[in-house]
């Protein structure tokens, strides 16, 4: 039960990320001038992918075209299976193989939106320079340390594990 409820919620999470990608295209502009107003006024929308690496106006302009394209092609959230799961999950009685296999679709639709977004991230990779795709590479690369740490913060030591194993 708890990895039904694990993939369930994982899928609800990543779903919001549909919306951070819909988003996206209004955020090209990662490094904005002082006089940049629109992005000032929201910051909460300028950690990007490309937050910190300067794009030419044709490569926002290339990106902005990827992502208006992206809206069309993008596989939608299918709101019945979001009520099909809120029903199951209210019912009188658990049904444990109705909601894993109601899991399975909404995670394969997952899957789906998530392979179509990682294709347009990778062409709007492909429109950086090397300078910029090193340097993107680089920040991604401190996000991820930074990850590590923070998880690391979370584990539990060595001294606050239960110990399952006898010593003899």
């Amino acid at each position: 039960m708890s990895k039904v409820a694990a993939l369930v919620t994982a899928s609800m999470l990543t779903l919001s990320s549909g919306v951070v990608l819909a988003d996206t295209a209004n955020v090209m502009p990662v490094a904005p001038a002082a006089h940049d107003t629109n992005m000032l006024d929201k910051p909460q929308e300028r950690n990007t992918m490309f937050d910190g690496v300067n794009l030419t106006e044709q490569q926002r302009q290339q990106m902005r075209d990827l992502m208006h394209q992206a809206r069309k092609d993008l596989p939608h959230i299918n709101v019945d299976q979001l009520e099909v799961m809120h029903k199951l999950v209210t019912a009188e009685n658990f049904d444990q193989k109705a909601v894993r296999a109601q899991a399975e679709v909404m995670a394969q639709e997952q899957v789906d939106r998530q392979v179509e977004m990682a294709r347009i991230r990778n062409q709007m990779f492909n429109l950086l320079s090397p300078e910029q795709k090193n340097l993107l590479n680089q920040k991604h690369q401190q996000r991820m340390q930074e990850m590590q740490q923070q998880m690391a913060g979370l584990r539990p030591t060595s001294a606050q594990k239960p110990s399952s194993m006898s010593t003899q």
